[in-house]
């Protein structure tokens, strides 16, 4: 095996680790959220979430590029173009909720902010 199949195959590895911390720490606020009560808007858990599946996505897309750098055939240069198309739309699409769920996160606690001053 080649030093880049190992650095894709280490890479591919750190994107799994990544969704597999985010799941672990989200379910873990999810159960404490469910337990004591207190959390009524999951929306926090599902950006903490969001946070690690976008780190994912751009260790995968790295560990695709990495797996054509070495004497890629058009079909794999093909493949390469449609899954970075897809997973960059994704991280797109994702970063975009979670910049809206932040607005929408601090709207709310200065609507709060100031009902608490009055």
């Amino acid at each position: 095996m080649s030093l880049v199949q190992w650095l894709r195959l280490g890479v591919e590895i750190t994107g799994a680790v990544a969704i597999g911390i985010g799941s672990v720490i989200s379910l873990f606020r999810f159960v404490k959220a469910l337990t004591v009560g207190q959390e009524t808007d999951f929306n926090a858990i599902r950006l903490t979430l969001a946070r690690y599946l976008a780190l994912a996505l751009e260790f995968q897309l790295g560990a695709d590029i990495l797996s054509t750098a070495i004497a890629p055939s058009w079909q794999e240069i093909g493949k390469l173009g449609a899954i970075a198309v897809i997973r960059t739309g994704l991280n797109f699409f994702l970063s975009k909720e979670m910049k809206d769920e932040k607005k929408a996160s601090a709207g709310e606690e200065d609507v709060q902010a100031r009902a608490e001053q009055k």
